[in-house]
């Protein structure tokens, strides 16, 4: 049920994400969601969008190295202790995030989680899956 995210390590200096957009964009390609993890010198972006193959191929065109993996998407009720109920799960199988972040769904009332899990990918989504979360094989 994995989602493909696209990764970019990028120089952090104006412009950047302003190219890696208006390629995408140009192209016909949606971003869904995203997330940056920066230092002073340069940063990661992490890309969900509609066509990973034909994304990876444009931004690769332009000189921009890029690679994709696989995360977990799963809905997370928007109510207090949501979130702890499924990272402590996770918590008691012996289950490790290596990172997250959340991304927006139109017209759904549930956020969206986005786990990255390394090796146990399949592991973290049967034992989210089995505790009753819904975990989404793409994003609408």
């Amino acid at each position: 049920m994995a989602i493909k995210q696209v990764s970019i390590f990028l120089e952090n200096m104006v412009g950047r994400l302003a190219t890696v957009s208006q390629l995408l964009g140009d192209a016909g390609i949606n971003i869904r969601g995203l997330a940056v993890a920066d230092t002073n010198d340069f940063g990661i972006l992490r890309l969900l969008i509609d066509d990973v193959e034909a994304g990876v191929e444009v931004l690769m065109k332009n000189g921009i190295v890029c690679q994709y993996s696989e995360v977990c998407a799963v809905e997370i009720e928007p109510c207090p202790g949501s979130l702890a109920k499924a990272l402590g799960v996770l918590r008691d199988a012996g289950v490790n995030v290596n990172y997250m972040y959340t991304v927006a769904e139109p017209g759904g009332p549930n956020a969206v989680m986005i786990f990255q899990f390394g090796d146990a990918l399949d592991k973290a989504e049967e034992i989210l899956a089995n505790a009753g979360f819904k975990v989404l094989d793409k994003l609408a």
